[in-house]
């Protein structure tokens, strides 16, 4: 993997830390039969800016944090510094932070999840996974992206990318199982020669990292249980963080942590495992394809 900076390791990154402050905060509020209304007053805060604290999407003042927790009777000194910490965690910047003027809001927070997640579930029926794409297949989708961005803008949207695959080689590295559809493989997105290199990296992967498993969706296996498009499905170490669906469209993302989303996630993810080729015949799939690219012109 590419990439020169250094990532902490597995963790409560400052995503997650600012989700679980935020439901530790709904919790202590419904304790004391509060309203979101209610418990803006003290603070000067909506109802809505309540709520986008509860779920972890904004940062926390620690000002508002202390007067929260005095309303909701959390007098005890240890208990309130404890909290007080994870708040200080959360507003930290994450690794990605000197990305933002080329990274939205809405991709920086699945960055922060991915980066704390232990395992990740993807589908991918047009593109490699971000995760696994060499620098230069990865420039090639970032152009076909941005047709209109300067070249500063794509290397630095490239250096994004690669520094973000540093969570597969870190210790204690997350899963990620990836099903790929076999389109995707064949597409040869940047030209011929930056396909056979991605491919090539691909047999790499799949043979020298054993928390990566890659399997492929043959085109030969017509409809499937995806058919509606990607999607990735993460898992958390904390078990206060509820599994996620993350769906990317042009410009912007849908978050689905609801019990029966999820589960019908899951249902589609478990049926393409089953649809799609064994694992043991991923690296023979795509010796094939590569084969199949032929000899490309040095």
């Amino acid at each position: 993997m590419s990439g020169s900076a250094q990532h902490d390791g597995p963790g409560d990154g400052p995503t997650a830390v600012r989700i679980l402050v935020g439901a530790q905060l709904r919790r202590l509020r419904e304790e004391r039969g509060l309203t979101r209304a209610e418990a803006g007053e003290p603070i000067r805060a909506s109802e809505s800016k309540i709520s986008r604290m509860e779920l972890g999407r904004v940062g926390f003042k620690e000002r508002d944090v202390l007067d929260l927790l005095s309303l909701y009777g959390v007098d005890d000194e240890q208990e309130r510094a404890v909290l007080l910490t994870r708040v200080r965690e959360a507003n930290t910047s994450g690794w990605w932070h000197p990305y933002s003027d080329v990274t939205p809001n809405w991709f920086q927070r699945y960055l922060g999840l991915e980066a704390t997640a232990t395992l990740i579930r993807t589908y991918e029926v047009q593109f490699v996974p971000g995760l696994l794409q060499t620098e230069d297949y990865a420039r090639a989708v970032v152009r076909l992206g941005h047709g209109s961005a300067k070249e500063d803008e794509v290397a630095r949207r490239v250096r994004l990318r690669l520094e973000r695959q540093q969570v597969l080689s870190r210790p204690d590295p997350p899963k990620l199982w990836a099903v790929v559809d076999e389109a995707a493989l064949r597409r040869p997105v940047g030209g011929p020669q930056v396909m056979r290199d991605q491919l090539e990296a691909l047999l790499a992967i799949v043979t020298k990292m054993p928390n990566v498993r890659l399997q492929v969706i043959p085109l030969a296996a017509g409809g499937h249980a995806a058919a509606g498009g990607a999607f990735t499905i993460l898992r958390f170490p904390q078990p206060d963080l509820a599994d996620l669906v993350y769906i990317e469209q042009l410009t912007s993302a849908l978050y689905l942590d609801k019990r029966e989303d999820v589960d019908c996630y899951f249902e589609a993810v478990n049926r393409l495992f089953v649809e799609a080729a064994p694992i043991k015949d991923t690296y023979q799939i795509l010796d094939r394809i590569i084969r199949d690219l032929g000899e490309v012109p040095g």
